[in-house]
């Protein structure tokens, strides 16, 4: 599954220890972890560093600090099984974890299960991050990881035949319907695609979409169903009226992040609701739109429209056994200096705000400002201590709007009928 490495490029870092000291100063999910001591050496373990920017930064560590040597290990290119993967080990009791970079929907999972610790706020310059993306760090009133890597969807649409056309990027959804429907025919592209497939990708698109109409599946970090709306059933009908009357094809309900990009980038799309990831990869020699597509924030049902926010969390695990160095790690992984390595090295975008509006970057990254304008007004996906059933529940039920087997009524009465077994569950 790679909507994982496309909201984050990769699922960077977990910092792991290899013997027997299992206290972080407090027992899991009791209070902060303990920074007094408890130093030594430390292994990364990550979903796979498919850029190959972490041994520079790991090497510039380790060189400043030779009693605390990180040494990086991969997990396979998968999100589920670095999830199950390192839940294997969580459960265990296992002191093999310090530090975990975790998907940023993991993070009420993790804390509500007491496999990681909540932190000292005033430890880490959270007011030097774009505000957005602390909100999906914190479970439960509390902060128990401190963000890595952020995203936020962006709308790519071929600047070229729209200006052709007389037409400006849309900013509603009526915007974008009215062109994916007349004018994406007239030149034998197909209207607007997202990622459809039931997986990840579709909880994604689906949560924008509702609450791109006013709405929102969850809340009160899950204890809260408020899916069974007027604005999610407008959401879930602005999904289901594209495949009905044409303008989301039929291909685009077996699309991941790579489909939907390689139809954008070959030149057989109008519009590509994707993340950043796509501007390098489309704007490359080869692609058949280099120099011909524009990004813009999503539209919504009246204006501008709401994005997901993607990304890692980098947390300590409860079992970790150097908590001081684990700390200094995430601070420095999480420093202005690396973040910007973060994104002209790996290609991800930072959560430092200062970055965004750095003349420089924004020269090299010119989607940059784009992109801040849309995490700046993202939501995280619903947060709930057994997300991956929420998860679940919200891909099943979008499955069948977008197959035309239910009506947008029926599907959110549906998923609030199932969401509120999932959140009553012990």
């Amino acid at each position: 599954m790679r909507w994982m490495r496309a909201a984050g490029r990769a699922l960077l870092v977990g910092a792991v220890v290899l013997a027997g000291y299992t206290g972080l100063g407090v027992r899991a999910g009791t209070g902060a972890a303990s920074e007094d001591g408890d130093r030594g050496p430390l292994t990364l373990v990550t979903a796979g560093d498919l850029t190959d920017y972490l041994p520079p930064l790991l090497e510039d560590w380790n060189d400043a600090h030779p009693g605390e040597r990180v040494t990086l290990v991969e997990l396979p290119d998968s999100a589920d099984e670095t999830r199950a993967q390192m839940i294997s080990e969580l459960r265990s009791g296992r002191d093999r974890f310090d530090v975990l970079n975790i998907d940023v929907a993991w993070t009420s999972e993790f804390a509500a299960a007491g496999w990681i610790s909540p932190l000292r706020r005033d430890r880490f310059p959270l007011d030097s991050f774009l505000r957005p993306v602390v909100d999906t760090a914190t479970f439960d009133g509390r902060l128990y990881a401190v963000p890595y890597v952020t995203n936020a969807g962006l709308l790519y649409y071929r600047k070229d035949i729209l200006e052709r056309e007389g037409e400006q990027p849309p900013r509603t959804w009526d915007d974008l319907v009215r062109q994916a429907r007349t004018i994406a025919p007239e030149y034998g592209l197909d209207g607007y695609a997202g990622q459809f497939l039931p997986y990840e990708g579709l909880t994604v698109n689906v949560t924008e979409a509702v609450h791109s109409a006013g709405g929102s599946i969850l809340r009160d970090d899950g204890a809260r169903v408020t899916v069974d709306s007027d604005a999610a059933r407008t959401g879930l009908r602005f999904l289901a009226d594209g495949v009905r009357e044409g303008w989301i094809s039929r291909d685009a309900l077996g699309y991941k992040e790579e489909e939907s990009r390689r139809a954008f980038q070959d030149g057989r799309l109008l519009f590509l609701r994707n993340w950043p990831y796509v501007y390098a990869d489309a704007s490359a020699e080869g692609s058949k739109v280099a120099g011909r597509f524009g990004a813009v924030p999503l539209p919504g049902r009246d204006g501008p429209g709401t994005s997901v926010l993607g990304g890692s969390n980098l947390a300590v695990s409860s079992h970790a056994r150097h908590p001081a160095s684990a700390a200094d790690l995430i601070s420095y992984l999480t420093s202005e200096r690396v973040q910007r390595q973060v994104l002209t090295k790996g290609s991800l975008p930072p959560v430092r705000a200062a970055l965004y509006e750095d003349p420089e970057l924004v020269r090299a990254y010119p989607y940059l400002p784009t992109l801040r304008q849309s995490v700046l007004s993202a939501v995280p996906r619903p947060k709930s201590p057994r997300y991956d059933q929420v998860s679940l529940a919200v891909q099943a039920v979008a499955q069948d709007v977008l197959a035309l087997r239910q009506t947008p009524e029926q599907a959110a009465a549906r998923l609030a009928r199932e969401l509120g077994t999932i959140s009553r569950k012990g």
